[in-house]
């Protein structure tokens, strides 16, 4: 439903001339989603989390990088940062949510607070949700040269949502969301080349 809302395996190879070590597993995709009725309302309390083995200063780059978000993160058609104040940034997102048979455009601002290197709290604005904040916590993990990543969020739309499959969806959704992220961030990005000068 939500999947636009705003991270796996790693083999550790010995030094040369040593036995090889064993291969440490990265702990898997875990997804939870809790149903709170508030005010005749539904609210999804999110909790993903994922580790990858890219290293915390290339999450943290890729994280913040907003504008290239849609590029990765299904069903987000767009992102682009209206101004940034220190810290604050202020961002506009359209997107897609899907509901069984239907459709629905969504078009968020939300107010991301960076916290560098730790943390991204991302709160409502304004736009097609009741309630929506989020919560991104990045913990390098020392034993891999790797980021553990935590997504916390708390969602309200403001549109029908079935309320026996609401948790079912979304919790697809994310899941779909963080899978996303995850392969993004452990992706072997192309060294970049150097153009060969023409005599």
């Amino acid at each position: 439903m939500m999947r636009f809302l705003l991270f796996l395996l790693l083999g550790v190879t010995a030094q040369p001339g040593m036995a090889q070590a064993p291969k440490l597993e990265l702990p898997k995709l875990e997804v939870s989603v809790n149903r709170v009725d508030q005010d005749n309302h539904h609210m999804y309390e999110v909790d993903a989390t994922g580790t990858v083995a890219a290293p915390l200063p290339k999450v943290w780059r890729i994280l913040t990088g907003y504008e290239r978000m849609a590029e990765f993160v299904p069903d987000m058609e767009s992102c682009r940062v209206l101004s940034r104040n220190g810290n604050e940034v202020i961002i506009e997102q359209f997107g897609v949510a899907r509901l069984l048979f239907m459709s629905k455009t969504i078009h968020l601002i939300v107010r991301a607070i960076e916290q560098p290197m730790s943390a991204i709290d991302i709160s409502l604005i304004s736009g097609d949700m009741k309630h929506y904040e989020s919560r991104w916590e990045l913990i390098p993990v020392p034993e891999t040269g790797g980021t553990k990543i935590i997504y916390k969020g708390r969602i309200m739309p403001n549109f029908y949502v079935p309320g026996i499959l609401g948790s079912k969806m979304i919790r697809s959704d994310i899941e779909r969301m963080m899978s996303a992220v995850l392969a993004r961030l452990d992706r072997r990005d192309a060294p970049k080349v150097e153009a060969i000068p023409q005599p």
